[in-house]
């Protein structure tokens, strides 16, 4: 691009080119003359005098994108383009928001006074909480169509879920607060949706890259009663070993409540981006086992809060390890075809039947590094959707032809007379209120 310092539009220029007398050959001379001795004695550039060349400078702003698991690099500078200057260690500590005192008598008083929502439903399992899934992904669109297919899938395979099951989801494409980015985006999220939601009891987080794969499974509601946070995790890792991988965040459920709120307020602090971030991500590297040092993660500074104000939340926080709440990927999306060869097993989603297959390491929409060749993702998340999906489309009568490819084939034949079928041969439309009053008759649809 060629510059031109006169300071005037380059039509005016081209007038006065077209318009200016001719110049006499020696005024010529001794302007050149002239020029060629400022440039041997003129000012340089330590002088007080300095010319000032224009350029012009283009910035180009990219849309963060959240990641829903730890990652050393998960964020960039892009990500802070045309935001606030970061929070700084010398400003106040971050706040979600205004202090909130009294929540529990609020809600209470709410909920006597609306019957119509009540905090529990009845449905199967009679009585059970109200319960809202959360989910969601970053507000813009995937660098390559291939995530923001799976992204779908993913959704569809939690919509699903819900729909068997009679729960409610909301899914959500906006960050909330810039300073809680990346992993951090789920803590101003659920604060809200437990002010706009006083119905709905407990609220049930499930990153991006958590899939659903026993669409049968319902959790034991009633051994969470007396509990506020229920965690996928093990007690030893987290109290004796002190492990950051104790505990995973990408699949957990949180009772409405004052605790949860206070729980929220203690948490946030530790993830404003920028250098609280960092430096929280440094202490966590010192303080617990086998992490390491890269900017906090909600995950990590949960750990680090059950072991350093164990009295003050750990006798509400349930760690559930008898099915998998979270169970990671790389040792079961391989096993499928043996787990349907073997059946589905009576009793709780474990390793016989993952519940939730976690792809902890794996960026569907790839704009960070992934930890695992972004190949091998790809195929073993459509795997574990394709082992998710049959278990819906089997109540159809169809299934996939191969758990490595989408086409599917009919595997039940039709009637002339489809309403003649009994109870159990309807009950394979899964609705929430046909499983209320026949309990026992959708397991074999499943399997």
């Amino acid at each position: 691009m060629r510059e031109h310092y006169s300071g005037k539009p380059a039509g005016i220029r081209r007038q006065y080119r077209r318009c200016a007398p001719a110049i006499p050959k020696i005024a010529a001379a001794l302007l050149t003359a002239l020029a060629v001795l400022y440039l041997i004695f003129g000012p340089t550039t330590n002088s007080d005098l300095s010319l000032t060349i224009p350029r012009i400078h283009i910035v180009t702003v990219v849309v963060p994108a959240g990641g829903a698991a730890p990652a050393p690099s998960n964020a960039t500078d892009d990500e802070d383009a045309g935001l606030p200057p970061p929070r700084q260690l010398t400003d106040p500590p971050y706040s979600l928001g205004r202090t909130i005192l009294d929540y529990d008598a609020r809600r209470s008083a709410w909920l006597a006074a609306h019957p119509e929502f009540p905090a529990r439903v009845q449905v199967q399992p009679a009585g059970r909480p109200r319960v809202l899934v959360v989910t969601g992904s970053a507000p813009a669109r995937c660098p390559d169509t291939d995530g923001d297919h799976l992204l779908l899938r993913a959704f569809k395979n939690k919509a699903d879920y819900c729909r068997v099951h009679g729960l409610d989801v909301f899914y959500n494409t906006a960050f909330l607060d810039a300073e809680m980015s990346g992993f951090w985006a789920k803590l101003p999220l659920l604060r809200t949706l437990m002010l706009a939601h006083p119905e709905v009891e407990l609220f049930w987080w499930v990153d991006s890259d958590a899939l659903f794969t026993d669409m049968l499974f319902e959790l034991p509601w009633g051994r969470y009663e007396q509990h506020n946070l229920v965690l996928h995790g093990w007690a030893a890792k987290v109290f004796e070993e002190k492990s950051w991988v104790g505990i995973n965040t990408g699949s957990f459920l949180i009772r409405n409540c004052q605790w949860s709120l206070d729980l929220l307020d203690a948490w946030a602090p530790m993830g404003s981006r920028g250098p609280v971030r960092d430096r929280y991500g440094e202490l966590f590297a010192e303080e617990l086992s086998g992490r390491p040092p890269f900017e906090a993660d909600d995950q990590s500074a949960l750990v680090y809060l059950l072991l350093t104000q164990r009295g003050r939340w750990g006798d509400k926080t349930f760690l559930e390890s008898t099915y998998e709440l979270n169970g990671f990927w790389e040792g079961i999306v391989d096993r499928y075809e043996e787990l349907r060869r073997k059946g589905r097993p009576e009793g709780l989603g474990d390793d016989r039947w993952p519940f939730v297959t976690h792809f902890v390491g794996c960026k569907p929409c790839r704009r960070y590094a992934d930890s695992y060749p972004a190949d091998r993702c790809r195929h073993a998340m459509e795997r574990a959707l394709n082992f998710a999906d049959d278990q819906i489309l089997r109540l159809y009568g169809f299934e996939h032809e191969s758990l490595n490819t989408t086409t599917v084939h009919r595997v039940r034949n039709e009637t002339g007379g489809p309403l003649d079928a009994d109870d159990e041969e309807l009950g394979r439309l899964s609705h929430p209120m046909f499983r209320v009053a026949n309990p026992t008759k959708m397991k074999e649809a499943f399997v």
